[in-house]
């Protein structure tokens, strides 16, 4: 059956509600930067740029880099925009935007989608200036209380064992990313479990004028080990993305990798000053590898 209007919302130009793109306009490698002022950064290194289109905090450029077409989008902050942003992308390859329904299963498209963003190191040994790749993520936004996500044992332990060190009254989830595009882009740098929060201050542990209801809150972080027959399991920085990336893309069907620019390390309370030049290299490195 056709996907009712107002379920699968378009443009008067036919385009995506969000994103503002028609299917034509994406590629099916994509970069994702949250800061809209980030995509120009990315896009600046390409050989040629065919589209430009941008809508709310979501800024897309598709060009070519070396004669691969690529697209280079911003998403904002948290995972509240990576389900807008990742069911978009889906539906743009993967529902006929004429009859309104779901391609077949055998005609469905797995994009690539590699965010590069920001990070702050949880533990003392990951330096400022790294580029971390995200093994696995573990969520602690509400996001998959309302998908159906299936989680290995590992990743139920991992969650209800954060559930249990920080007194939550919900299990976090935890997913891991997709392997061959951690090996392919990842080499070389730290790998990590990286926690996705679902906000910047309190639930990073920052205290301005509000107390934080978790005592501790960076130490239970920085503390968290579970131990398995894959060995110990540590929390090693947190951002406010990639637990949606990775659990979306295991939900439908796309390989997703986080690589990280680690600027901040909240054990050793240093921020970098070149912070610009840690993601300029990251998205060098990221462009050379895809």
């Amino acid at each position: 059956m056709p996907i009712p209007d107002s379920e699968l919302i378009f443009n008067k130009d036919g385009s995506i509600y969000h994103l503002n793109l028609q299917p034509d306009h994406i590629a099916d490698t994509i970069i994702t930067v949250g800061d809209p002022e980030r995509v120009p950064m990315v896009s600046q290194h390409f050989d040629s740029i065919e589209t430009i289109i941008s809508k709310r905090e979501f800024v897309t450029h598709v060009g070519y880099y070396k004669g691969k077409r690529l697209a280079v989008i911003s998403t904002g902050m948290g995972t509240d925009n990576i389900d807008i942003l990742l069911n978009e992308l889906d539906a743009l390859v993967n529902i006929d935007f004429v009859t309104r329904e779901p391609r077949p299963l055998e005609e469905r498209i797995a994009l690539r989608i590699v965010r590069v963003g920001t990070s702050g190191a949880l533990q003392a040994d990951i330096p400022i200036g790294s580029h971390l790749v995200s093994e696995h993520a573990v969520g602690l936004d509400s996001l998959m209380q309302f998908y159906p996500l299936v989680e290995t044992g590992l990743e139920v332990a991992v969650g209800a064992g954060v559930q249990q060190a920080l007194g939550l009254d919900y299990r976090p989830y935890c997913v891991r990313g997709n392997d061959l595009l951690r090996e392919q882009l990842g080499a070389g740098m730290v790998v990590g479990n990286t926690l996705t929060c679902p906000g910047f201050y309190g639930p990073q542990g920052r205290v301005l004028r509000l107390d934080l209801r978790i005592p501790n809150l960076i130490e239970q972080f920085q503390n968290f080990r579970h131990e398995s027959a894959e060995g110990e399991f540590r929390l090693t920085n947190f951002e406010m993305e990639t637990a949606g990336y990775y659990a979306l893309g295991r939900l439908l069907g796309h390989e997703v990798v986080s690589l990280n620019a680690i600027v901040a390390n909240r054990a050793t309370g240093e921020f970098a000053t070149n912070s610009e030049q840690v993601i300029g290299d990251l998205i060098q490195k990221t462009l050379d590898r895809l």
